[in-house]
Parts: C-alpha cells; sequence; structure tokens
C-alpha cells in the first residue's frame, strides 16, 4: 500500500517540546492491541490501525534520534527523519513473524537516521562503504577518552571494526574538526574567514579575456571605428554621445551644420550603424 506513510502526525516542526509531550500522551499498545491493529492494516489495509501503530510508537523515534544529536543536526529533523523510518517499518511489518513491532522498527528508523546524518553532516560524504559507515557511528563510543588515539588504540578500533588503521585516523581527524563560518561573525573576522580565500572569479581567464575586450571597444576600438566616419558624422556622434556635460540637442546641431533636425536625425543613426559594423568586424 503506498498509503502507508501518509498518516496524519504531530509535526516535528515549530515547539519541538509540545511535540514531544504530546507523543508520549500516546498510549502504548499491548501485545494483544498491537496484533490486532497490525493484522487490519496488513490483511485490510486499514490506515486508521496503521495510523495508532505510528502514533504508540513516536516516543521510540524521539529516544532514538537524541542518541544522534552530536553530529550538530537539529533533534527535529532527527525525529522527522526517524518518522519515515517508522512509517516504513509499519507498512513492511508481519504480526505473524512474533516479533513486536518496537524490535523490528528500531532498523528503519535507524537506517533513516543514518542516511540523513551521513548526507547533512557538514556537507561531506564521509563514509561510503558498510565498514566506513559502521566506524563513523561506532568510533566516538569507542574512544577512551576526548583525546586522539594512540597508534596502539587506532590498531585495536581498526581490527575490531574491519578497516584500515589510516581509515580510523581519517575518520577521527573529520570528527574531532571543527566547523568553520563561510563569513566572519564580525568585521574583524572578516579577512580571516574561509570566503576570503576563495578565487577572485574576475581573474578566470575568460573574464580577463572579456575585460581586456571590452576595453579595447571602449578605447582603441572605439576610436578606429569613431576614425571610420566622415568629419561631419563624428562630430554629431561625439556630441551627442561622447561627452561628459549635456549632449547637444537635434537642433543644436542642425543650426550648426544648417541643415534640418530629421537631417541629423538621419546622420547619426546612419554613423552609428556604420560604428558597430566596425565594431562588430574588430572582435570576430
Amino acid at each position: 500500500m503506498t498509503h502507508a506513510l501518509a498518516f496524519p502526525l504531530p509535526s516535528a516542526v515549530g515547539n519541538l517540546d509540545a511535540y514531544i509531550q504530546a507523543a508520549n500522551r500516546f498510549p502504548l499498545l499491548s501485545e494483544e492491541d498491537e496484533f490486532r491493529l497490525a493484522t487490519r492494516f496488513r490483511e485490510e489495509s486499514d490506515l486508521d490501525a496503521a495510523r495508532q501503530l505510528v502514533l504508540s510508537h513516536l516516543r521510540l523515534v524521539i529516544s532514538i534520534a537524541r542518541g544522534y544529536m552530536g553530529y550538530g543536526l537539529p533533534h527535529a529533523d532527527l525525529i522527522q527523519e526517524g518518522n519515515v523510518g517508522l512509517m516504513k517499518a509499519v507498512k513492511r511489518f508481519d504480526p505473524g513473524r512474533g516479533v513486536r513491532l518496537v524490535s523490528f522498527a528500531m532498523h528503519w528508523i535507524k537506517a533513516e537516521i543514518h542516511e540523513y546524518v551521513l548526507k547533512n553532516w557538514r556537507m561531506v560524504k564521509v563514509a561510503t562503504t558498510k565498514a566506513q559507515r559502521k566506524l563513523f557511528f561506532n568510533l566516538r563510543s569507542m574512544k577512551p577518552s576526548g583525546d586522539a588515539l594512540s597508534p596502539a588504540q587506532v590498531a585495536d578500533v581498526a581490527h575490531r571494526l574491519s578497516v584500515k588503521p589510516e581509515e580510523v585516523v581519517e575518520m577521527e581527524t573529520r570528527l574531532g574538526g571543527h566547523d568553520l563560518a563561510l563569513e566572519g561573525n564580525d568585521d574583524e573576522d572578516e579577512a580571516f574567514a574561509p570566503i576570503a580565500w576563495l578565487a577572485d572569479s574576475s581573474q578566470e581567464p575568460s573574464r580577463v579575456l572579456e575585460a581586456r575586450d571590452r576595453a579595447h571597444l571602449q578605447g582603441d576600438g572605439l576610436r578606429a571605428a569613431l576614425d571610420g566616419l566622415d568629419e561631419r558624422s563624428r562630430r554629431i556622434v561625439e556630441a551627442r554621445w561622447l561627452v561628459e556635460s549635456e549632449p547637444a540637442t537635434l537642433h543644436e546641431l542642425a543650426a550648426e551644420f544648417g541643415v534640418s533636425a530629421e537631417r541629423i536625425r538621419q546622420i547619426e543613426a546612419k554613423a552609428l550603424q556604420k560604428m558597430r559594423g566596425l565594431l562588430a568586424a574588430a572582435t570576430a
């Protein structure tokens, strides 16, 4: 049933304390009630039965999620992922096997939380194989203290978890590291924040070439295009477009050259068209 994952549940977003209090108010099911509800869901697709199974085990998810708070991820997010695992467990639970749902669901809850932690912890992919995942989630508890592992302890952990000693050292380094803010928290930190050491995109080869072409168009290219105009056309373009002060009007230039304003407009349009062609040829 694809609908088994769409039960109305208390939200893990917002007031987390209120959510936990609400989850703890749902009564635990007896073995008989659990068998009856699971059978109804499995044989009759009774979504209300599945809902009761999920709600009665929300406190289990909260308890398991609390054990993963050491990775710096929000407790509410861990609970939300654990709830997904719980709903998957309810969907697959077979009451006829003689196993309680709490035991069956723990695997699914932890699996979802594990995936979430691995995907989001410091946004670094830290474990790719089954052995490395086991190392990731067990190394902290296996360290006798907060100090770095000695060579003998590294060898012991590697042997017990079936990984290479260098993998233990690398994982210990990652777990013992600290996240850094990309930007500084105040003005004094900005010069030493990681963002200050990122490459300047303006110095990328493509950007440098673009800037050089742009400078050429604004300098030598523009002068060459102006040189391609007759004296009157050049005077009109410069007076209309290349002065720092107020540009000349069509009527002012018409009076200067003794022609109509419309004739000045035509000369200007033709001159600009010619310049565009010369600039395009220069960059081709």
